[in-house]
């Protein structure tokens, strides 16, 4: 089922972001992680596409056939495009319409000095532009609520979101965020800028202090003063601050139902009994 369909088939909606285990034989072993992902009934599951070598893409693929064929749940996948050429994109998009997957999720991907650029997709709306034609998928593309690390304004950032959505991208999914306030201000500067397609908010629990500043790092995200009074007090209780962040997640998810959001991406990290606290906390509310 496309990411469209979904959407106009579900009120309340919860979706999860998995990520493919770097080691052969974590993978074999990604059965238990699926199976408690997957009783907890996501709407789908998108999967993360590594950046630059077949191998890592096509457990990329695998992993999405697994959970379309054996659990039943649709599969997003991840398509990144610097560090690839026309015909390579080409060949990932057969082997994912081949495996029967309907839906991706299409990005630029970090500048990695050990992958060089093609420099032929230098942003995701460019490979929305040339997958759109030649194939069926439904695509969603990525937005960032405190704007994308490499834009200079507002203004700019969004009007790039409004290309990726004029280049045929159907749903954005949020990139992680700290302050709900910052993704309605977000959504409400979409809507003037004439972006009407579902806006879904992404949502990383805090597990660590180290693993949270490093990612916000990446993506250019924002700590909170209320949430970094958090990370200062229990840093150094590893147990304290799981069970802190995952509060905070919950309260986040929360407000954002209240609000009357276009679902809940949740960002598992590959923790299936946190992803199960969260959703036993929100089952009446998401």
């Amino acid at each position: 089922m496309k990411f469209t369909d979904i959407h106009k088939s579900n009120d309340r909606l919860l979706s999860f972001e998995i990520f493919p285990p770097k080691a052969e034989e974590e993978l074999k072993n990604i059965d238990e992680t699926l199976s408690m992902l997957c009783e907890l009934n996501p709407a789908y599951i998108s999967v993360t596409f590594g950046a630059g070598g077949s191998s890592n893409n096509n457990k990329t693929i695998e992993l999405a056939k697994k959970i379309k064929n054996d659990y039943g749940v649709e599969p997003v996948v991840h398509l990144t495009c610097l560090p690839y050429d026309e015909a390579e994109i080409d060949l990932f998009c057969r082997e994912i319409a081949d495996a029967g997957i309907e839906n991706v999720l299409a990005l630029r991907g970090d500048h990695n000095p050990k992958v060089a650029s093609k420099g032929i997709f230098n942003h995701a709306s460019d490979l929305i532009s040339y997958i759109k034609p030649r194939t069926d998928f439904c695509i969603a593309g990525a937005c960032y609520p405190e704007i994308h690390p490499d834009s200079d304004s507002v203004v700019s950032d969004v009007r790039n979101t409004k290309l990726k959505v004029d280049a045929g991208a159907d749903i954005l999914l949020s990139q992680l965020f700290f302050d709900n306030e910052n993704f309605y201000r977000f959504v409400e500067n979409a809507r003037i800028a004439g972006i009407e397609c579902p806006i879904t908010p992404g949502i990383m629990p805090v597990m660590g202090a180290n693993q949270i500043r490093r990612m916000v790092n990446t993506c250019g995200a924002k700590i909170p003063p209320k949430l970094e009074k958090i990370i200062n007090k229990y840093e150094n209780k590893p147990e304290a601050l799981a069970d802190a962040g995952l509060y905070y997640a919950i309260g986040q998810i929360i407000d954002l139902s209240a609000h009357g959001t276009d679902g809940i991406h949740l960002y598992t990290m590959n923790k299936p009994e946190m992803v199960r606290k969260i959703c036993d906390a929100v089952k009446n509310i998401v």
